[in-house]
């Protein structure tokens, strides 16, 4: 299907190559590239070529960043995503569970308010978002850097200048996921406790005259399941986002990656980051299966 989108990369290759004054061998060249970057035949030929090579874990030569291979861009880009991402999920759906934990126990004035906004965090969609704080925080108040992962003339390493210059940078494309998807997860958690308040164990548990902490807690064990089974289902929305807050931010992940490759017609990257985030989101989703049996006693692998 990415194979579809109008235009040809060997042309963009051609024109770029001309550009710079570097002379073009005519045909033969052309045939090259076409053999290079998995080019030949028609649309079946290609696609067969591509499960071959896939299956033996060479993705090919990226056509925008010839000689470098696909798999060498996605090994560094990676890692940038898969930070940005991991602390961004864990900060939102750690405190929106928490306080819609406690918004949903104790009901007041303020819970409410705090479910009007975060119903409108939840509207907003991620690119928006990531847009407005950029001109807020980044244009209008010089706060934070526009774009970019770190600022020019830092070599990437593990300096404390570095670590301090990479968080800096972060901080907003971080922020932007963060809001967006808190406003979900503490109307979820919110919704759950509320519902959770009337069931039978809880009002068992009063009658027992427990210490009411520790009857929140029993509540808020018995919620946080759906809860971890919302994270599951919601992984690739999130990741989706992600990627286009990094292309937005210029962060140089897996998004600022793919956003290239789209703009540069680089079908070997474009198949190759593809198949890599829907590998990672399988991953995730099957990590998020296995922490289950910490939540609920109740599951046991292997049980009856």
């Amino acid at each position: 299907m990415i194979r579809l989108i109008p235009g040809n990369p060997i042309s963009i290759i051609i024109g770029r190559l001309s550009m710079q004054g570097v002379y073009i061998g005519g045909q033969e060249l052309v045939e090259e590239y076409k053999r290079m970057f998995g080019l030949e035949g028609d649309m079946l030929t290609q696609y067969i070529a591509y499960l071959r090579e896939t299956l033996k874990g060479n993705f090919g030569y990226s056509i925008m960043a010839f000689p470098s291979t696909v798999k060498e861009l996605i090994v560094n880009a990676l890692p940038w995503s898969i930070g940005l991402l991991s602390v961004s999920v864990i900060l939102s759906w750690s405190v929106g569970t928490v306080l819609g934990a406690l918004a949903g126990w104790k009901k007041s004035k303020l819970s409410d308010v705090l479910a009007i906004i975060s119903l409108g965090l939840y509207c907003i969609p991620y690119w928006l978002l990531a847009i407005l704080l950029i001109y807020i925080f980044a244009y209008l108040l010089g706060i934070f850097p526009t774009s970019g992962g770190y600022s020019t003339g830092i070599f990437p390493s593990f300096t404390i200048e570095f670590i301090k210059d990479l968080i800096w940078h972060s901080i907003l494309p971080a922020t932007s996921i963060i809001l967006s998807s808190l406003g979900w997860w503490y109307l979820s958690m919110r919704s759950l406790i509320l519902s959770s308040k009337n069931e039978e164990y809880i009002l068992f548990d009063k009658a027992k005259g427990l210490n009411p902490r520790r009857i929140m807690w029993h509540a808020f064990r018995n919620a946080l399941l759906p809860q971890t089974t919302g994270l599951a289902l919601s992984i690739g929305n999130i990741l989706g986002g992600s990627l286009l807050t990094e292309a937005i931010f210029a962060y140089p992940g897996m998004g600022w990656l793919l956003y290239n490759a789209v703009i540069n017609l680089d079908y070997p990257l474009i198949q190759g980051i593809v198949l890599t985030v829907t590998i990672v989101t399988c991953l995730v989703i099957m990590i998020l299966d296995l922490i289950y049996p910490l939540i609920d006693p109740r599951i046991k692998l292997g049980g009856e």
